[in-house]
């Protein structure tokens, strides 16, 4: 990894730098497992010989950078504290907004969830249980950022990202007949619901919930029964217990 390609790496660790150049970066042997499986499309990459038996299975086009470097240029010029076999360069994917008829029975909306490491989170329990559309706020944290890519483990290469303004979005979705849920502290009981048709179900933000302007639009509210002490849970748990539920209807 020569000079140039450092400072341009270390520059993805930057949204600014990431929307401007339509790229983001990729790190870890699962991670980048993953990629190489899906058809999204590298620019260059930077790897130890660790990485090797696995670059054997795949043939990358011959315009990829491909070049040898060590753990500590890995370490400097990324996001992970330890990383022993590579970091990729990678083109942002381009996803058209799903027509009703292009939407799966189910998928999920987040308002304003501003953690990378939940929004990671809700990708991977995204991908496990077969959700293939999530619409983010434009308030949401940046879906291509370092430690979502991580923390997803290989989702991202599945999911498609779609950063709308999501009042718009959802109302004319819900105009069309999908049917909104919304998860509320005051909504049914999660154990007893149903949903009516294909829906969208929407996450709040870790400390506010769902917007004001969310609210007014949701076709009904749904809750995860409390029978402890805790205040709340943590948005990712919540995203998991409702799948979990929706899917075995």
């Amino acid at each position: 990894m020569n000079k140039r390609w450092s400072k341009e790496v270390r520059a993805l660790l930057q949204k600014k730098k990431r929307k401007e150049t339509q790229q983001f970066i990729v790190e870890g042997y699962k991670n980048l497992e993953e990629l190489f499986r899906s058809d999204l499309e590298i620019e260059a990459l930077f790897h130890t010989e660790k990485l090797l038996p696995l670059l054997d299975q795949y043939k990358f086009n011959s315009k990829v950078i491909d070049d040898t470097t060590t753990p500590t240029l890995l370490k400097q010029n990324g996001h992970l504290q330890t990383n022993d076999t590579g970091l990729a360069v990678v083109k942002m994917p381009s996803f058209s907004i799903p027509s009703v008829d292009d939407l799966d029975s189910f998928s999920i909306a987040l308002d304003d969830v501003r953690d990378p490491g939940n929004l990671g989170t809700i990708l991977r329990i995204a991908d496990w249980y077969g959700i293939k559309n999530l619409f983010l706020s434009k308030q949401c944290t940046d879906a291509f950022a370092p430690k979502v890519i991580a923390s997803s483990m290989g989702a991202f290469t599945r999911i498609k990202f779609h950063t709308v303004d999501l009042v718009e979005q959802l109302s004319e979705y819900k105009e069309k007949g999908i049917q909104i849920i919304g998860a509320d502290m005051n909504g049914e009981n999660i154990h007893d619901f149903k949903p009516k048709g294909k829906s969208i179900m929407v996450m709040g933000s870790e400390s506010h919930g769902i917007s004001d302007e969310i609210h007014k639009i949701l076709s009904t509210k749904i809750t995860i029964p409390k029978y402890g002490g805790a205040e709340s849970l943590n948005v990712a748990i919540a995203t998991a217990i409702i799948c979990d539920n929706i899917k075995r209807v």
